[in-house]
């Protein structure tokens, strides 16, 4: 009796839980990533308007992806039957890709480029209004511009160019506003700097104080002209300067043609001075002063109709070109050039 008693007092031990066997996922894992992957895929293409989709999912092109640029076109004034591409030529034109998180790894000469081409190969598109706020740039990057904007008017007679200059349209800037059949300057732009320019430091004197000497083994006398630790002979002065007078009569042409000016009152003022734009007007460098609307109606006079519908163009982000833009980021710096350079530039 004192022994049930004594039971009563504890409780039954517990039972021994027993742990289920854990499930392996791997299976599902291997399925739902790659499934996430595209699904993520075609979600951003869909979002973007990629017109391509079928095909970039294939790995199919119909034509050239550099000849026949698929690019977003997005309404962005006016309206009406005619189309007029809005494309805007920023900052120094220089060659060089400039990859980010939020940008496909486009140098902006190549995207001016793509945007051109694109325009060019719409036979809805009628007209370039071209907004230019840039000091200029390379001397070969402004030219790539250049052609490529006479390559639109040649391709239909009908087509037309109006150049709207913003703060600054200076030097390799004016270069590619050649290509323009009407410039317009706002009443605050400085333009012209026409003229070409190659410089570089030189450390000789800073190099001789403190010991630093440059040792260049070369092919020959002239190969590292322009050396920081070296001074530049009469006969490399002559060599230099004979480049950039060959530069410089080739844009004195390109003015003289687009402005349809003879060549030697465009060399009377194509001494690297800059104009205000009453000045510019003055000497026929632009052709008005006015604003975004003026621009409009000078595309539409041009043209010979009541409105234009102006249209935007933008690259197309997918998961490719997303992948691209990672690859292309760079910290080392790597536009900043370690030679010297040609440039039609007005030096801020």
């Amino acid at each position: 009796m004192i022994e049930q008693n004594q039971n009563q007092m504890y409780p039954p031990p517990l039972p021994l839980s027993v742990k289920p066997k854990p499930r392996r996922t791997t299976w599902v894992w291997a399925i739902c990533i790659p499934l996430g992957l595209v699904l993520l895929y075609v979600c951003m293409s869909f979002i973007a308007g990629n017109r391509m989709l079928t095909n970039s999912l294939f790995h199919m092109e119909f034509h050239g992806i550099d000849e026949f640029p698929s690019m977003k076109e997005t309404w962005s004034f006016g309206k009406g039957n005619i189309k007029a591409a809005r494309i805007d030529i920023n900052g120094i034109i220089m060659q060089g890709k400039q990859g980010s998180f939020f940008s496909v790894g486009k140098d902006p000469v190549e995207t001016a480029l793509r945007m051109i081409r694109t325009a060019t190969q719409d036979k809805d598109t009628k007209a370039i209004i071209l907004v230019i706020d840039s000091p200029g740039g390379g001397i070969t990057a402004s030219d790539i511009i250049y052609n490529e904007l006479k390559k639109f008017r040649k391709s239909d007679p009908s087509r037309k160019i109006v150049a709207l200059f913003g703060d600054v349209a200076a030097s390799g800037g004016y270069y590619v506003a050649s290509a323009a059949d009407y410039i317009i300057a706002h009443p605050t732009t400085i333009t012209g700097s026409i003229g070409v320019l190659i410089s570089s430091l030189n450390f000789k004197g800073f190099g001789d104080k403190y010991g630093i000497k440059s040792v260049t083994i070369t092919s020959g006398k002239n190969k590292d002209m322009l050396n920081p630790l070296k001074d530049l002979s009469e006969e490399q002065q002559k060599l230099l300067q004979f480049t950039i007078d060959e530069m410089y009569k080739r844009f004195v042409q390109v003015v003289a043609e687009g402005r349809t000016l003879p060549e030697d009152e465009v060399t009377r003022i194509a001494d690297g001075r800059i104009f205000t734009a009453t000045e510019a007007l003055k000497n026929k460098l632009i052709d008005r002063i006015g604003y975004w609307d003026d621009a409009i109606s000078e595309t539409c006079k041009l043209l010979k109709v009541e409105s234009v519908k102006v249209i935007r163009y933008e690259e197309h982000f997918t998961f490719s070109t997303f992948l691209d833009a990672i690859q292309n980021i760079d910290i080392s710096l790597r536009n900043i050039h370690d030679h010297p350079l040609r440039m039609y530039l007005w030096p801020l």
